[in-house]
């Protein structure tokens, strides 16, 4: 049974930094692309990064390249979104992802989500 629980979030002030984490069960990372989505509220669903299921790709939007980072943990079945220089906009419920296959062009899964707050 595929489950992705996020922890992580938080309160934090403009400018701080938060890591969140996805613990995956139920299937191994290595085969899968993973991604981490959020939604601000009164707000559509907005992506903000990708890895593939080798590693090797990660993919960001303007929006947060520079200050996002995706990573993963293959002994622990964790990816992690590394963030800094946090904005009032990044305020949103974050929700990790699995894909399919290797690459990030679809989405079978899909974490609770985990509240990050952007607040002075």
């Amino acid at each position: 049974q595929v489950q992705l629980v996020e922890s992580g979030g938080g309160l934090v002030q403009p400018g701080s930094s938060l890591r969140l984490s996805c613990a995956a069960s139920g299937f191994t990372l290595s085969n899968h692309a993973m991604s981490w989505v959020r939604q601000a509220p009164g707000e559509g669903l907005e992506w903000v990064s990708d890895i593939s299921g080798d590693g090797i790709s990660t993919y960001y939007p303007d929006s947060v390249k520079g200050r996002f980072t995706i990573s993963r943990d293959i002994a622990k079945n964790t990816v992690y979104l590394q963030m800094i220089n946090l904005k009032p906009e990044d305020t949103a419920v974050y929700y990790c992802t699995k894909g399919p296959g290797n690459w990030p062009n679809a989405v079978d899964y899909w974490g609770q989500g985990t509240q990050v707050t952007v607040s002075s």
